[in-house]
């Protein structure tokens, strides 16, 4: 596999590539580049396989060179790397279809997995790559070779299949995907057989069934049918309710029609982006294009009291306080409104961004044992909403352990800090944290200075000063709005805790640093 590295940082470039060249000995390393301009230059010069690069570079960025790729056609995998853990920089990167996202300083086996994913994707792409005509042997064969061997539909293959199966270019299909996600496995076959049973009852129509696990899904494409709109309501009324009763799938389903073969692989591309729509209709809806892009859905407000609720409860480690609060979230999308599932899909993500922040802040011991890009890619190519709970709900077994085996040590005084951090402007007290971690303020006092060595109200006075200090270089705000927002209601009393700290006033703090 050949690599490219865009990193600004060189000890951090350097690093990178030591750590790829004791990953795997077959990975090579052909360029670096220290911004997206010469990243780009380099990319068409070298054409690798995977692009691993920064995001903040000066001159270019590496999202930006990552866009302007796309735009030009080049099919190259990416590993994106952020000193910054903001949510707007991993939507940025779902916009662009980029699932593997690290976060520096980057663990060994984090980046191990993702380059073992892109390795896999590659060779899935380059096994398919590898068919050749000679499957011109049952209509299958030619489906699968279309759909995912780089087949196209020349002259030769559709003389091949007017004469053996009276299908020309002007033939009517159907198209219905049926996506079966983690339960692929353990559903296919089953699915499979209820299928055929209910299927050959209809005698009007021809079709055939396509297994591909790579995009989880089993494919029926059906010809040679007279009613669309009847066999759309058979389906409905009689395959779904039978898949049902037979308790065989936890599965959305999608439905699109189309005139030649040589639609076949463009119209299901479409109709897979449209998939995820199950996850506002439901899955007893089929998921009908284009029609679905006519539907009318309401703007999304994401829940942020729930998102400050969360990072509340696991500072606190209070599992059962966290589970409920991971069913509100979900219950949140479903009051009866039609969100668009882009829209739901991102706020899972900045919703479990947002509790990847909190324990790698508090310093979780099972943090170190996760793969955080595996849960976002998770939530990035969920069809289901059954998907996007269980991601939430195994992001919380994971950390199980911290929340039923730690105890009050270092770990609750990071919870404690972190409590500070998060509402040391609404002027939160010792007696709030204590109550919010169960514990008695007089042992969190005393625990707090053990650990940290200065007293609580030494530690927040501290931290709201070194906010104020930002703010009175980095803005151009009043006295009395710095005041407010690092907590202090009074600003001339604020004013005299600054002199204390620094040793001057705010003002002439501003004044020296301008």
């Amino acid at each position: 596999m050949k690599i490219v590295i865009v990193e600004d940082e060189i000890r951090i470039r350097e690093g990178i590539i030591n750590l790829i060249k004791k990953i795997k000995e077959e990975y090579e390393v052909v360029g670096e580049a220290e911004n997206g301009v010469e990243g780009l230059r380099l990319v068409k010069e070298t054409k690798p396989d995977l692009i691993i690069t920064d995001i903040k570079m000066l001159d270019m960025d590496g999202l930006e060179m990552l866009r302007i790729l796309k735009e030009e056609k080049f099919s190259i995998k990416a590993i994106v790397l952020s000193a910054y853990s903001e949510f707007s920089y991993a939507q940025q990167a779902i916009k662009l279809g980029i699932s593997e996202y690290l976060l520096k300083p980057i663990a060994v086996g984090e980046l191990t997995q993702s380059l073992k994913n892109i390795e896999i994707q590659l060779e899935q792409e380059r096994s398919q790559q590898g068919k050749h005509l000679e499957v011109l042997q049952t209509l299958d064969n030619v489906f699968y070779g279309i759909l995912l061997g780089g087949i196209t539909v020349d002259k030769e293959l559709t003389q091949f299949l007017e004469r053996t199966y009276q299908l020309d270019d002007s033939s009517n299909f159907i198209m219905l995907p049926i996506f079966l996600g983690d339960y692929y496995e353990q559903n296919h076959k089953k699915m499979s057989r209820v299928l055929h049973s209910v299927l050959r009852e209809q005698d009007n129509q021809e079709y055939r069934l396509l297994e591909i696990p790579q995009n989880k899904i089993l494919l029926l494409v059906i010809f040679s049918y007279r009613d669309e709109h009847a066999l759309k309501r058979w389906f409905q009324n009689n395959v779904l309710l039978q898949l049902k009763n037979e308790k065989s799938y936890q599965a959305c389903f999608g439905w699109s029609s189309f005139q030649g073969i040589s639609m076949m692989k463009n119209r299901l591309n479409i109709l897979l982006k449209h998939m995820d729509w199950s996850i506002t209709l439901g899955d007893d809806v089929i998921i009908s294009y284009p029609q679905v892009t006519q539907i009318q859905t309401k703007l999304l407000s994401y829940p942020i009291d729930i998102e400050n609720q969360m990072r509340v409860a696991l500072c606190a480690l209070d599992r059962k306080r966290i589970e409920k609060i991971i069913h509100n979230f979900c219950f949140s999308f479903k009051d009866g409104n039609l969100y668009s599932p882009k829209e739901i899909k991102e706020s899972y993500v900045r919703f479990l961004w947002s509790m990847i922040n909190v324990v790698k802040e508090i310093n979780f011991t099972q943090y170190k044992s996760f793969e955080q890009q595996i849960f976002l890619e998770r939530i990035m190519s969920a069809m289901t909403y059954i998907e996007l709970e269980h991601t939430l709900k195994e992001f919380v077994t994971l950390l199980s352990k911290d929340m039923t085996e730690e105890k009050l040590n270092g770990l609750t005084i990071q919870r404690a800090k972190s409590l500070v951090h998060e509402f040391y402007n609404q002027g939160i007290t010792l007696d709030e944290i204590a109550l919010k971690l169960n514990i008695t303020p007089e042992y969190l006092g005393t625990q707090f200075h053990k650990e940290v060595g200065v007293n609580f109200g030494t530690y927040i006075k501290n931290f709201r000063i070194k906010k104020a200090k930002e703010m009175l270089i980095g803005t151009h705000l009043k006295l009395y709005e710095i005041a407010e927002k690092v907590g202090y209601s009074d600003s001339k009393y604020f004013s005299q805790v600054f002199k204390e700290c620094t040793g001057q006033l705010p003002t002439e703090y501003r004044m020296m640093n301008h």
